[in-house]
């Protein structure tokens, strides 16, 4: 196999904030989002496997061409908590006799809630997991037609040196050997794309932490295991062979190098969305204190209150902006799947059912 190395050098061309999100190569003159896939138009369809959606199936500018935020995170009961929380936050009324419901569900891989302009999306664990959904996230905002959205990871990580409960906002990401780059191996080439956060971005984050809030906010780097246990310098995986003195020294050298915690998406998600274009952010609370032991010991309760954090603050900060915009007063919902054509939309559902 051909093992050479050639950088990603299509990334827009970067402003002072880390990136500008309507430069030609990512944005059409009216903000929607651009792909860099030329094969992607000349597609009879374009189906959307792991969301069960499809080009020409739905009408996807009908469905989601309102959309301003997306929003991810792990768990499929996460990202439902959040939807109606979220839903809650911004006033956004359902028909009555409606409820939300997973746009998603034929493909029991993912699940997509709509509540408004913002969406609420599972992406699985790891990078592979949420590599997939990114793609196919950043293709539904093409279809749909979105004007320069925003994506946010709501998630969970383990701290470096920080107390169970705190929030981190990730100013910067690398991965378990330290790159600042996402490497793809494409056509037995590996290509390197830079994982970048808009520094613009987190600084709005943060000012939006409160002196109430009971527990710190705070931000720094982000680093990215592609593993849960050995990746992460746990001892209590089924194989080991390391010391706790090892693990101690290389998780304190990490904090010296600014890490403030560790999980398992954050450089494909930085660096996926910087080659789209597209502002985002990661806010992660910390379950433990790495530099304390390896395994989550809080109660139940005590968990489900932590995981709220990281929703609250988006929240903020959606609410913030649709406010600035004038649009609180208008987010009444249809709740509707919009179909365009039924043949093909009995299609992409057994598409999606089937698709391994």
């Amino acid at each position: 196999m051909n093992s050479s190395v050639r950088n990603g050098n299509s990334c827009p061309k970067e402003s002072e904030e880390n990136g500008n999100n309507e430069t030609s190569e990512t944005r059409y003159p009216d903000g929607t989002v651009k792909l860099r896939n030329p094969h992607i138009e000349l597609m009879d369809q374009d189906i959307l496997y792991h969301i069960a959606l499809g080009s020409e199936s739905h009408d996807l500018v009908e469905m989601f061409g309102d959309v301003k935020f997306v929003c991810m995170g792990g768990t499929p009961k996460r990202m439902e908590t959040f939807a109606h929380y979220i839903m809650k936050e911004i006033g956004y009324k359902l028909p009555t006799g409606t409820t939300l419901m997973d746009i998603s569900q034929y493909s029991y891989r993912y699940s997509m809630y709509k509540v408004g302009p913002v969406i609420s999306v599972s992406h699985g664990m790891g990078v592979p997991s949420i590599g997939i959904l990114l793609h196919e996230m950043i293709k539904l905002m093409y279809h749909a037609k979105a004007k320069d959205p925003i994506f946010f990871r709501i998630g969970t990580c383990g701290g470096l040196g920080l107390e169970p409960g705190t929030v981190v906002i990730s100013d910067d990401v690398v991965d378990g050997l330290g790159n600042h780059y996402y490497s793809v191996p494409i056509l037995g080439k590996v290509v390197k794309r830079p994982a970048k956060l808009e520094k613009k971005l987190v600084r709005e984050l943060k000012a939006l932490a409160t002196q109430d809030d009971p527990y710190d906010t705070t931000t720094g780097t982000t680093m990215c295991a592609e593993d849960f246990y050995e990746g992460q310098g746990r001892i209590d995986g089924a194989f080991c062979d390391y010391t706790e003195a090892d693990k101690q020294d290389y998780l304190e050298n990490l904090v010296r190098q600014g890490v403030k915690n560790i999980e398992m998406e954050a450089v494909p998600f930085a660096a996926l969305t910087h080659q789209a274009g597209i502002k985002a952010a990661i806010v992660c609370v910390t379950l433990l204190n790495r530099l304390k032991g390896d395994q989550v010991a809080a109660p139940k309760e005590v968990m489900n209150e932590y995981q709220q954090r990281p929703q609250i603050l988006v929240a903020r900060y959606i609410k913030k902006y649709l406010q600035t915009k004038g649009r609180l007063c208008s987010l009444d919902g249809h709740g509707s799947i919009a179909v365009k054509s039924p043949r093909r939309f009995k299609l992409v559902q057994q598409e999606s059912q089937t698709f391994e």
